[in-house]
């Protein structure tokens, strides 16, 4: 059965993107510090090579709008899967160009349905803060790969910023390497 995974390089003090996270600067100042442990994008060799695969072996992409809109939708491409956008507000004119980029209207829960739906027996890759957030409240959102950067930003845009109320995980797996401690959770229900 799919299951949704939040993949997110994140400071140590909370941070996902730096300041100035605007269209013109997709993830702030010094954002790619955040995903250096990544590499040059190809596959890695050693431990960070099966964090790669997961990556990019999602059924389906379920990707916050400011994070979509930020690059576009990808270009309408993203693994070559559906990404589901919840939105209460109808896309821009570009998404007409983009025939794998879905905005559901109601709501974060159906969105996930869609989303897992679409994927079959893969995992979801979820993408961007506030609809993580949301997928939490909606205990929609199953397990989380956090990658702590060793940097503290000081500034930015933060992961759980706003949570209503507390969240209970459980440590599935923890790759150390030099660069990065990749943590994956299970959301405890």
């Amino acid at each position: 059965m799919s299951k949704s995974v939040l993949f997110m390089s994140m400071s140590l003090d909370g941070y996902i993107a730096g300041p100035n996270d605007e269209v013109g600067n997709p993830g702030g100042d010094d954002f790619m510090r955040l995903h250096e442990w990544y590499g040059d994008f190809s596959r890695p060799t050693g431990p960070v090579g099966q964090l790669w695969d997961e990556w990019n072996a999602p059924g389906a992409i379920l990707a916050g709008r400011r994070t979509v809109e930020q690059v576009d939708h990808w270009g309408g491409d993203n693994h070559g899967v559906a990404i589901f956008v919840p939105s209460h507000r109808p896309p821009g004119p570009s998404v007409a160009n983009y025939p794998l980029v879905k905005y559901v209207s109601d709501g974060i829960v159906s969105a996930m349905a869609q989303a897992k739906a679409a994927a079959g027996d893969r995992d979801v890759l979820m993408l961007g803060a506030y609809t993580a957030q949301r997928a939490l409240e909606a205990g929609v959102l199953d397990e989380l790969q956090i990658h702590q950067v060793p940097v503290l930003f000081g500034g930015g845009r933060r992961m759980f910023e706003v949570l209503p109320s507390r969240v209970e995980l459980e440590i599935v797996r923890v790759i150390d390497t030099p660069e990065a401690t990749h943590i994956r959770y299970r959301v405890r229900r």
